[in-house]
């Protein structure tokens, strides 16, 4: 008889959300954790503490650079950098520590130590034998390394995601090595604190894989708040010199080369999957060619009683992804019909403003066929326009024959929650009409969406 019905190595948003809701279910569940607290990546060192420095870095910018005196609140801030990491650290130890309760109260056992397979349906961890009837693979992802750039993040000079949140002063010069997410939200959280910012980008555009006039609008607001940027540019080395770090870096097409000196690089260029070191050949198991467990649309692999969630398996590196992956997992172990649907998972990019969208891009829309397109800038918009926050819009784009919506995307103060609306929305099928017709509370930015998809049909009233 195994020790367990379910191991769930990982304890990262869709781990420790696996391992509570097999346990409410009625299974016997442990959860491998080599961490000293739960939550993995994202409560630790990724979505929690960098919104802990976004949030308060974006208080500091409003009152050091005119916003609140704008509205008749005159301060003269002062920077201390020290609390605001500790407020940051209090955040991660109360919402890791919240998870070791929830653990306790669902009766879910943490395995403290890194697993290892040694059979189909057995780990190792330090030093000791576990088996299961059933393992989900949790183990998420981690960053990405430049070849040529080498990151050490105690010196703090060349620094990755992690290091980048512990910085002990305010760089002068920040390089920020990417132009995704994780690049852009940090690379905000210094400049608001006084960096000049510089953004290295291999692509002519930021923010790979979202709506083009989301990506060019974003660029312009970008620039207005100070980020310099570097599009179509490749860095091919890095050297540290003293306290000072010094790129190589030449045109993406090929071109002369030129050198960038920096207090701080950030090698920001994307995330890998988490599965060296769980000998998964010893479970009968590989990876694809991009280091991910395949699985079918239930979460199993190709080993029964072995299925793989989160960012070790294709599709979005997205903590939300991961959480709803690992409810409907455990679900179909239990013996229930798990749900996700994977053409509704939206994205969230939490710089000022934020940028947020779900479903199809215009460009990938109009790739499967004819449609139809409303925007509406929140310029028009009476909250924003109150709060002083009138950069971006809202984009609406359904199916010219049937009106459905097959995306939304926003750049707005608030467009990480507008976009939930969004959402439920296209989970419930609704099409521009639906949403047009549906009454919003005034004055609020949500209002902005329902005048956007007022625009699919032509007739916008504020604009």
């Amino acid at each position: 008889m195994a020790d367990f019905d379910l191991i769930v190595i990982g304890s990262g948003p869709g781990g420790y959300v696996a391992a509570i809701r097999a346990a409410q279910l009625g299974l016997k569940t442990a959860c491998v954790e080599s961490r000293e607290t739960l939550g993995g990546t994202c409560l630790n060192v990724g979505c929690i503490p960098s919104k802990a420095m976004l949030h308060a870095s974006e208080y500091f910018d409003a009152a050091a650079n005119g916003a609140m005196a704008a509205m008749g609140i005159k301060v003269k801030p002062e920077l201390d950098l020290d609390t605001m990491h500790g407020q940051r650290r209090d955040a991660v130890k109360g919402l890791t520590g919240g998870i070791e309760f929830l653990f306790k109260k669902n009766k879910v056992e943490w395995i403290k130590g890194r697993a290892a397979f040694t059979s189909a349906n057995s780990i190792d961890v330090a030093g000791k034998s576990y088996t299961a009837e059933n393992f989900i693979i949790a183990t998420g992802s981690s960053v990405t390394p430049l070849p040529g750039v080498e990151v050490d993040n105690a010196k703090g000079i060349i620094v990755d995601s992690t290091g980048a949140l512990e910085l002990a002063k305010v760089p002068a010069h920040m390089v920020v090595i990417g132009g995704g997410v994780i690049g852009l939200e940090l690379g905000s959280v210094w400049r608001r604190l006084g960096a000049k910012v510089t953004v290295v980008e291999f692509l002519d555009q930021i923010l790979p894989g979202m709506d083009g006039d989301v990506r060019k609008e974003a660029n312009k607001i970008f620039k207005k708040q100070g980020f310099e940027f570097k599009l179509s540019t490749k860095v091919t080395g890095a050297q540290v010199k003293g306290k000072k770090a010094v790129l190589s870096v030449e045109p993406a097409a090929g071109g002369a080369a030129e050198s960038i000196e920096a207090d701080c690089v950030l090698v920001s260029i994307g995330r890998r999957p988490n599965t060296d070191g769980l000998a998964l050949d010893k479970a009968g198991l590989a990876v694809n060619a991009r280091g991910q467990i395949e699985i079918d649309h239930d979460f199993r692999t190709t080993i029964p009683g072995i299925w793989a969630i989160g960012d070790v398996v294709p599709g979005p590196m997205l903590a939300h992804k991961a959480e709803d992956e690992g409810i409907a997992c455990a679900e179909n172990i239990a013996g229930l019909t798990g749900i996700i649907n994977h053409d509704v998972i939206p994205s969230v990019v939490y710089t000022a403003p934020e940028i947020a969208g779900v479903g199809l891009t215009e460009e990938a829309a109009k790739a499967k066929g004819e449609i139809k397109v409303g925007k509406f800038p929140m310029m028009a918009n009476s909250r924003a326009k109150t709060n002083h926050e009138p950069d971006g819009f809202v984009k609406v784009i359904s199916d010219a024959a049937t009106d459905r919506v097959l995306g939304v995307w926003c750049i707005a103060s608030v467009a990480g929650t507008m976009i939930a609306e969004a959402a439920i929305a296209m989970e419930f099928g609704a099409t521009s009409e639906d949403i047009a017709y549906t009454c919003h509370a005034h004055p609020t930015h949500s209002e902005a969406l329902k005048e956007a998809a007022m625009a699919v049909q032509g007739k916008p009233i504020h604009m």
